[in-house]
């Protein structure tokens, strides 16, 4: 028979799981719990002494981590405008929190706008073309400021623009409006719909979950004869304000027995660590030490998300700190700020800010309380979709995409390299893909260009005498494989592939030259071994042109390697065919096992009925690039074209090229996220297949646990194309683009491949002036000296030279 002990105890057990349940915020489908230090809400509780017991007990099964939208959506729209507001809102999860950085007017309303200095977001100079010149913390700043306007200065310039709206006329003087602040993002959204907003304008017309003000320069504004406490004060009576913040501690404790037992909660904002907090003439990081003299005055801090996992000059992580598990300890909240899809994130992270985000909610033993994001929708997925989920989880899900490895896993390693295939088989990758090009001794080996200076540093070496024209292949200077033995080639560095360098952005640069080429045969035997890689993907291109001018047969060499590696009777891998060339893709027809896929080299509206079914005769699948399904005109996204349907319709698979992390890669309307960009294709386009060069991000979307809701959240649903441009004013539009081709009939038939020519014959090189030297011998020793130098002295050799470095 139970006692009293016992049976109070089970009694307090069900109550707390009960209470624990109803606190939650966080999804549904959540298989393990919050570290956050969300405390049980006292509503829940019979007594609060009970309640004080089991917040010790759940410790780390908290709520979920906010999501804080910095001035809405201020990643895409102008920070703190209507849209950005609206938009976070109908993106995010459904307690999103809005944020608003407050400054006040002459007149002391207090408006929500990202800077002090109002230049900084709006074209205000245009209107009011006199700047000022005022001390903010004891340093003279020069622009325009808030201090000097009334509301209704403002107002009046909104007034009279809404009016030239109406009549459609623009006038010159009438142009003071909200603008995104940040040049490396769009300025179409630059627009005179986009008006400041007071703080009560967001409370009440945007209603939001949530609210939090940002307090900063209150010194400033007291100069100003400008009150911070009696503004936040004064609109708290008028609209609910969950969260108030500041970098100064003073004005903090100011407030803080005004707001005891309130709803409203303080929070000491840091900012750099070496900065000075300018009320008490600490620096933050002094202040860091003193967690229990913060917990006096503020229930919670937000910290840069450095503090958190610092990095060091290189941008690679360091062993994160124990910032959030002190805070937690003295019953602070944490919350990590800085958060945005668009800059250049730690190199460990390969560009997927999804994976930013989860590093610091659900790795190790902690969890931040909330992120502060220009990207609201980001955190939302991370938090509802990919948190809390096993590396074991299983594949099976909605999406049956093929995950495909372009050139292995050349975000990580310089492309088919060994090391580029084994991460590529760690991040769990169903295919490896081998782009097969061939040594002049025979030997196919996997390379992702003819030419081996886009991969590796042979133009570096004292190889870069081989440079040669090829008209038939490239009209600029390139050292080609055919010249080369494999030896020479296997001892060649390679080089890490990074296509947006224009942008400052660089692929891992601890491992731009590391790992080393392999032969067909080699790769082969490592994809067989290995029990998780379902298939492999062999290109084969300018096989016309090795047959017949360098008697390279390039398709025998591929038969003889698959056979020799026993991929002709009883596969348990599957084997994919592919090449631009359906002469190419005829000679693999006698193999019924394997897959014939025809890349189709050219973005594509649509295509011929006549075509397609030229296509099934030599095809199983088709390859296209991304803007033959969604076109886009000036990375805004125009439409949804019907090239999957079609294709799908005459049986034939459908893989699309070429996904990358990169934020530049990707239109705007994908919200400068790799994974919103591989939803829309997997989710409304219905494609079959995805080739990347980061196949750890396609396959972590593919575990996400969204995918198996039968109700998707708004924030995982495909966007709609064009709904972006539809918000941008006539006036604003790009202008049109050319209408992509039709593939017809003659785009796909081709004669067979010519038969091997009995002795190779050398290119001909063409000078810079256009005339032409004799064909080279194959021979190294036998280069001509003279034509190569004056190659190698080119302007495309010396920039092809720069960018390898």
């Amino acid at each position: 028979m139970l006692t009293f002990r016992a049976l109070f105890l089970l009694f307090v057990l069900h109550i707390a799981a009960l209470v624990v349940a109803q606190s939650s915020s966080a999804p549904k489908n959540r298989t393990s719990p919050w570290q956050t230090l969300s405390a049980i809400p006292k509503e829940n509780c019979w007594r609060r002494i009970f309640c004080r017991g089991l917040t010790f007990w759940f410790l780390f099964a908290g709520n979920a981590p906010l999501v804080i939208a910095k001035g809405g959506f201020s990643g895409l729209f102008p920070d703190s405008s209507s849209a950005s507001y609206s938009l976070a809102l109908k993106t995010s999860l459904s307690n999103v929190v809005l944020w608003c950085d407050v400054q006040l007017t002459k007149d002391g309303a207090g408006i929500c706008f990202p800077y002090l200095q109002l230049e900084n977001s709006t074209d205000i100079s245009n209107f009011f073309p006199k700047d000022k010149v005022y001390l903010v913390n004891g340093k003279p700043v020069k622009g325009w400021f808030s201090v000097d306007y009334t509301l209704d200065d403002l107002a009046n310039i909104v007034r009279n623009l809404r009016y030239d709206l109406f009549e459609n006329t623009y006038s010159s003087f009438a142009t003071w409006t909200v603008i995104q602040g940040i040049y490396s993002r769009t300025s179409k959204f630059d627009g005179n719909l986009f008006n400041v907003l007071t703080v009560e304008d967001v409370a009440l017309q945007f209603k939001p979950p949530g609210l939090w003000l940002n307090i900063e320069h209150d010194a400033f504004f007291s100069q100003h004869k400008l009150s911070m406490r009696n503004f936040v004060l004064s609109v708290s009576r008028r609209v609910i304000i969950n969260y108030v913040s500041s970098p100064e501690v003073a004005f903090l404790r100011s407030i803080t027995k005004r707001f005891k037992g309130s709803r409203t909660k303080l929070v000491l904002r840091f900012l750099g660590l070496d900065d000075t907090e300018p009320s008490s003439n600490q620096t933050y990081g002094s202040l860091l030490k003193n967690l229990t003299f913060i917990k006096t005055f503020a229930s919670g801090i937000i910290v840069p998300k450095t503090y958190i996992w610092p990095v060091d000059a290189d941008l690679y992580l360091q062993p994160h700190t124990s910032v959030v598990l002190d805070a937690h300890r003295v019953g602070l909240e944490v919350f990590a700020s800085d958060f945005a899809n668009d800059i250049s994130l730690s190199y460990n992270y390969s560009y997927d800010p999804i994976a930013e985000y989860l590093n610091f909610i659900d790795k190790g033993n902690f969890s931040v309380d909330g992120v502060l994001s220009d990207f609201p929708i980001t955190p939302s997925v991370a938090i509802d979709c990919f948190s809390h989920i096993s590396n074991n989880a299983s594949r099976e899900a909605k999406a049956k995409t093929l995950v495909i490895s372009h050139n292995g896993a050349s975000g990580m390693y310089p492309g088919c390299t060994d090391l580029a295939y084994k991460q590529a088989v760690l991040d769990g990758a169903d295919v490896l893909d081998c782009p097969v090009q061939m040594t002049k001794d025979g030997i196919p080996f996997c390379f992702g260009s003819i030419n081996l200076i886009d991969g590796t540093t042979v133009a570096q070496s004292g190889f870069s005498t081989r440079s040669i024209i090829i008209p038939e292949i490239q009209g600029t200077p390139g050292i080609f494989p055919f010249n080369f033995t494999w030896e020479e080639i296997h001892n060649l560095l390679p080089a890490i592939s990074s296509p947006f360098r224009d942008y400052r952005l660089y692929r891992n640069p601890v491992s731009k030259h590391v790992g080393t080429l392999i032969t067909l045969a080699d790769f082969l035997s490592l994809c067989k071994n290995m029990s998780n890689v379902s298939g492999i993907l062999i290109s084969i291109e300018n096989a016309a042109y090795l047959a017949e001018k360098q008697s390279l047969s390039i398709t025998n060499a591929v038969l003889d390697a698959l056979s020799k590696a026993g991929y002709n009777n009883h596969m348990t891998k599957k084997v994919m065919i592919q090449s631009t060339n359906s002469s190419v893709l005829t000679k693999f027809k006698d193999k019924p096992d394997y897959e014939l896929v025809y890349e189709v080299d050219e973005t594509i509206r649509d295509a011929l009925n006549s075509t397609i079914d030229d296509i099934r005769k030599f095809a199983n699948s088709v390859v296209v690039n991304k803007a033959s399904i969604f076109p886009d005109n000036q990375a805004f996204l125009t439409s949804l074209t019907d090239v999957v349907p079609k294709l799908h319709s005459y049986n034939l698979r459908v893989y699309v090229q070429l996904f990358q992390n990169e934020f530049v890669s990707q239109a705007w309307d994908f919200f400068s996220d790799p994974i919103m960009e591989i939803n829309s294709f997997v989710m409304q386009a219905k494609i079959d297949g995805i080739i990347t060069d980061f196949p750890s991000t396609a396959v972590a979307y593919r575990k996400n646990r969204c995918l198996n809701m039968v109700d998707i959240p708004i924030y995982m649903s495909p966007v709609q194309p064009g709904s972006l441009l539809q918000v941008i004013t006539a006036q604003e539009l790009p202008p049109a683009v050319a209408p992509f081709p039709l593939l017809k009939d003659s785009d796909v038939i081709e004669p067979p491949l010519p038969s091997i020519s009995k002795a190779p014959i050398g290119p001909a090189q063409i000078l810079p002036n256009g005339q032409s030297v004799p064909p080279a011998s194959t021979s190294p020793n036998d280069q001509p000296g003279i034509a190569a130098c004056v190659l190698l002295s080119t302007p495309a050799m010396l920039l092809a030279s720069l960018l390898l470095f």
